[in-house]
């Protein structure tokens, strides 16, 4: 079973497609990362999996259940745009009025249960006004996770933060999928980040999927190259053009695509008179596979 499954889901404002005629299959138990430039559908997609905005067209399943059913609406959580807290009530009072509006039983065990999940449980009696941009991100996540929902749909939840910030964030969804049972969908600009936590991704451009994979497929598609430096770097570019198919000057290092012999590289610039000072190998990252993507649906 897939925790969601969308089938040519369309959502138009003033006669124009946001969302066009999308499908989308989110695994049961994934981090999903949900990619695309701005204004490419991502909100838009997620307001219509959480009911706040009503398709024009197709179909919205959770974990086989039409989105519409009640016993499915409650088992899912979310945080879009902000956590609609009240600035001068603590972080508990803003909790506790959540548990009052989703109707639970035994509010303050469960309030102590997701301040647990996101590190806050020292931090109940703060005023939400007073939490860093990472304590608010959090205190939204906890909001979220009111009620032990199977989903969570995360809109940028961690862009904005600073680095530990961004390490906690990584460490709570990873924590959730784990231990908690919960499937994230999680749309984020900061790719490098999203490529450490997430098993399977979605690249969506002008309202439509050009792209779903999981992060084995995205490994086994990642471009192989070898990067190095030579003193006469344009020298040695001219000489390894002659050979090789794709070399680039890229972020200071000479780049071959789709060669992994670094040996055979060294000894071929040596008899041409290049040395080289610095070589190793790598692929590229899910940030170039996606910019390299968008490149190539733009020259179609």
């Amino acid at each position: 079973m897939n925790a969601i499954e969308i089938r040519d889901l369309s959502k138009s404002f003033r006669g124009m497609y946001a969302v066009d005629h999308l499908n989308m299959t989110v695994p049961v138990g994934a981090i999903y990362g949900f990619i695309g430039e701005n204004g490419s559908g991502k909100s838009t997609t997620e307001k219509l999996i959480c009911g706040h905005l009503v398709p024009n067209g197709g179909r919205i399943r959770l974990f086989g259940k039409d989105y519409t059913d009640p016993g499915v609406r409650v088992r899912v959580g979310a945080l879009i745009e902000n956590a609609g807290c009240f600035p001068n009530s603590s972080v508990y009072q803003n909790l506790r009025m959540q548990t009052i509006n989703l109707g639970l039983e035994h509010p303050d065990e469960e309030i102590n249960r997701v301040l647990r999940i996101v590190r806050m449980e020292d931090s109940a009696q703060i005023k939400f006004k007073s939490c860093s941009l990472g304590m608010k991100q959090r205190i939204g996540i906890a909001m979220a996770l009111l009620g032990d929902p199977a989903l969570l749909i995360l809109d940028e939840p961690i862009n904005g933060l600073d680095t530990d910030g961004m390490r906690i964030m990584r460490e709570i969804l990873v924590d959730i999928t784990r231990n908690y049972g919960c499937t994230v969908l999680i749309s984020s600009h900061i790719l490098g980040e999203l490529e450490k936590i997430a098993t399977h991704y979605g690249i969506i451009r002008q309202g439509r999927m050009i792209m779903e994979m999981s992060a084995e497929e995205l490994e086994g598609r990642a471009r192989v190259f070898v990067s190095l430096k030579t003193k006469d770097m344009p020298g040695a570019k001219a000489v390894l053009k002659a050979k090789y198919a794709d070399v680039r000057e890229e972020e200071g290092y000479l780049r071959i695509y789709d060669v992994a012999n670094t040996e055979a590289i060294v000894e071929y610039l040596l008899q041409s008179g290049h040395v080289v000072c610095e070589i190793k190998k790598n692929k590229i990252g899910l940030e170039e596979y996606y910019v390299e993507l968008m490149s190539q649906k733009e020259d179609e």
